[in-house]
């Protein structure tokens, strides 16, 4: 995958997810330009990964059918710092249109954000 594939991971300053059957798994260096003005990880830059590792860990477990989030629910446990995120996603369930996957974001091993997401299959032509 190019720069240009990843599209706004690129912008965000996000590697390629690593994937395998059905998990995902995305790490970020986050710096001063992922913060809002209270100091801490900006919610969408955490929604943006979360949306983004949750779609790779579907991709994984697909054939031809392309994930478009449907529904997407994020509970923020506690603020982020700058420093190291680990995001990780699996695929809870798959069906014939739709998959729901559970997502997290760790910082140094604590949980900073719990992630469900619904995903609709759409047809590849």
């Amino acid at each position: 995958m190019t720069d240009e594939d990843r599209g706004f991971l690129t912008l965000v300053g996000a590697g390629v997810p690593e994937t395998e059957d059905g998990t995902a798994r995305l790490g970020i260096e986050v710096d001063e330009r992922h913060l809002n003005q209270a100091g801490t990880v900006h919610g969408g830059l955490l929604a943006t990964l979360v949306d983004a590792t949750m779609g790779a860990a579907v991709r994984s477990a697909v054939d031809e059918e392309v994930p478009a989030t449907s529904q997407l629910t994020l509970t923020y446990l506690r603020p982020g710092r700058p420093g190291r995120l680990v995001v990780t996603a699996e695929v809870r369930k798959r069906g014939t249109n739709l998959t729901v996957v559970e997502a997290g974001v760790e910082q140094d091993g604590k949980p900073l954000v719990h992630a469900l997401a619904t995903f609709a299959l759409v047809g590849s032509d």
